[in-house]
């Protein structure tokens, strides 16, 4: 659904928030976005050991695909039937916050509740001074390599350069595999692009807030990943893998590079024990710029819920340390609690250690409204120019003007 609709259906559906289904007394009911199989059995644990420490409160979940998950919410506000809390992603908020849906935290929060958390993930939830939401999920992006085709290719280390990575997937591809997994279709196709940018030294936003897509470093970026696709380093049909996809590729040992989540390290592990594979930074541009994308997801409160101390209990109890450590550990994501970020699992951990020492180079979604418009017209963008269907600089200043268009708004 557009950004456009969506801001309708809401200012048609403000007047019905206050005609929202009553809740039985003590209910609290949630809308989980559906991360893995492992999402539901969590939060089902979760209500069994809630509930038995506080007599009187009922949890009520509906687990929901994220791929529906923002239409659902929408729908559900718009008829005032939605839940006490939800699952969001945090690019969301701002409008939530705008249209006067999402409940202030701040009368919840102590300092001693807000010092658990490690500030990098709540500050996204924070906006005009107040906090808005928690982070549920948190992650960052490196880059995956396989080490056995890294062997059979002579290669000896990761590429710490795009310039590398390159004569990297020229040594993988003369041997049969593909050099670099690049996606080019769903969620985060806009984001893909956005690591060769960044090492441009190139913003998603120039500092006079316009768009930075018609910018030399924007088109040298686009210019790179086109140049690799035209000369066979990534996987074919890029424009149509989604980021699972490429993460399948890798699996079956058929990618030699390719940039993700930490969640790849734990379906590894359950998918392809046997896939020798290692974790490092993104590689740095001309100037030696680099960027990774910082993510989180939050946890909202709704204005118009009935039962909103009942719904606090709940969230005070999903961040506790050994809450958050199932949630996480059984996800693969980092850790959002500053005790929790001190346990062996984490500190010991090769892996989660390499996404961790990224996060001072993280980049998080702007937070601006339209910021899923602006997206959608940056994967459209990259989608023309990996198909060869536009320059790489028509297209850009293209979907510059038409970003451009939407933040002035």
């Amino acid at each position: 659904m557009s950004l456009a609709k969506w801001t309708v259906g809401l200012l048609a559906g403000m007047s019905m928030l206050a005609l929202a289904a009553p809740a039985d007394a003590g209910e609290v009911r949630v809308t989980v976005a559906e991360y893995s199989a492992k999402t539901g059995p969590y939060f089902e644990a979760v209500k069994k050991e809630f509930e038995a420490a506080n007599p009187g409160i009922t949890i009520k979940y509906e687990v929901v695909p994220w791929d529906v998950l923002l239409q659902k919410l929408t729908t559900d506000i718009t008829a005032g039937t939605n839940a006490d809390l939800s699952i969001i992603g945090t690019r969301w908020l701002i409008d939530f916050v705008q249209q006067d849906v999402a409940e202030p935290l701040d009368s919840y929060i102590t300092p001693e509740f807000k010092d658990r958390f490690i500030d990098t993930f709540l500050q996204p939830s924070i906006m005009g001074g107040h906090t808005y939401g928690l982070p549920i999920a948190a992650s960052a992006r490196a880059m995956y390599y396989n080490k056995e085709l890294f062997e059979k290719a002579g290669i000896t280390k990761p590429p710490a350069t795009w310039t590398e990575l390159q004569e990297d997937a020229r040594k993988i591809k003369a041997i049969g595999a593909f050099g670099f997994g690049l996606q080019g279709k769903e969620i985060e196709t806009d984001v893909y692009y956005y690591y060769a940018m960044w090492s441009q030294g190139t913003e998603i936003l120039n500092k006079d807030g316009t768009s930075g897509l018609s910018t030399p470093g924007a088109l040298e970026a686009a210019k790179l990943y086109k140049s690799m696709i035209d000369e066979g380093l990534t996987e074919p049909g890029v424009t149509s893998n989604n980021r699972e996809d490429v993460q399948n590729l890798f699996k079956q040992g058929k990618v030699g590079m390719m940039i993700t989540a930490p969640f790849l390290s734990n379906q590894i592990k359950e998918e392809a024990p046997s896939l020798k594979y290692g974790v490092a930074a993104i590689p740095a541009g001309p100037t030696g710029a680099r960027g990774t994308y910082g993510v989180t997801d939050s946890i909202i409160m709704f204005k118009n819920s009935k039962n909103k101390d009942e719904a606090w209990k709940l969230l005070d109890f999903l961040f506790t340390k050994e809450q958050r450590a199932k949630f996480t550990q059984g996800e693969g994501f980092l850790p959002v609690n500053k005790e929790e970020a001190k346990m062996d699992y984490y500190v010991n951990n090769a892996d989660l250690a390499a996404f961790t020492a990224l996060l001072p180079d993280a980049r998080f979604a702007p937070v601006i409204p339209g910021w899923e418009e602006i997206a959608q017209i940056t994967s459209d963008a990259m989608q023309k120019i990996y198909l060869g269907s536009a320059e790489p600089e028509a297209a850009l200043k293209e979907a510059a003007a038409k970003a451009n268009g939407v933040l002035k708004k």
